[in-house]
């Protein structure tokens, strides 16, 4: 039982730390003040339909683009593996909250930039294409549309969550989130240079 659930484990672990939904509530609250509950529903609706249909998308028209530019798959496992060490480092420094609040409030703030970059940026787009290769589609897709729920679920209940965990726990959550997307991309290098020297 195990073995048939262990790829989808493996791959929702990667995809949940990228996500990083309980850091992002912070953003999502600063975002959304002053909005009624009808428009912050369509907000959450709209950073989450968008959020899946970038990482989908980009799920399938990735690796097309890669073949098609000559880019390996251990190629991008160095240079993803470098961009989430990279981004996590960013995030990790201070100045990384203010820098995410200078989007501001816009009309389409669901689509940008809670959707993508906030929800599905670069990181998860790296990510998710890495479990697919190392994974399968399946566990890939399921692990996405779960961390997706999680992240609707979460958005939905983002002042609840804010009074359980408190800004200072929900900021100290996402810095081990961070630091995890850190590790993750040492090892999407050293998995990528194992490949180009094993060959």
């Amino acid at each position: 039982m195990f073995k048939i659930l262990e790829p989808y484990l493996l791959a929702f672990i990667p995809i949940f730390v990228a996500v990083d939904a309980i850091g992002n509530i912070p953003l999502f609250i600063s975002l959304v003040e002053g909005v009624g509950k009808k428009q912050r529903k369509r907000i959450v609706a709209e950073s989450v339909t968008t959020a899946t249909a970038v990482a989908v998308l980009f799920m399938f028209i990735g690796r097309w683009v890669f073949k098609l530019i000559g880019i390996t798959i251990y190629d991008f496992q160095i240079a993803g593996g470098l961009l989430l060490f990279i981004i996590s480092l960013r995030l990790l420094l201070p100045g990384a909250y203010k820098s995410l609040m200078a989007f501001g409030h816009t009309s389409d703030v669901g689509v940008f930039p809670l959707g993508t970059p906030l929800i599905t940026g670069p990181a998860v787009l790296t990510t998710t294409l890495i479990t697919l290769n190392s994974y399968g589609i399946a566990p890939t897709f399921v692990s996405l549309a779960i961390n997706m729920f999680i992240v609707w679920f979460a958005l939905t209940r983002a002042e609840r969550i804010m009074k359980v965990f408190g800004l200072g726990g929900t900021r100290a959550f996402s810095k081990i989130m961070y630091i995890l997307l850190a590790a993750i991309g040492v090892m999407m290098v050293r998995l990528g240079l194992m490949g180009i020297f094993s060959k």
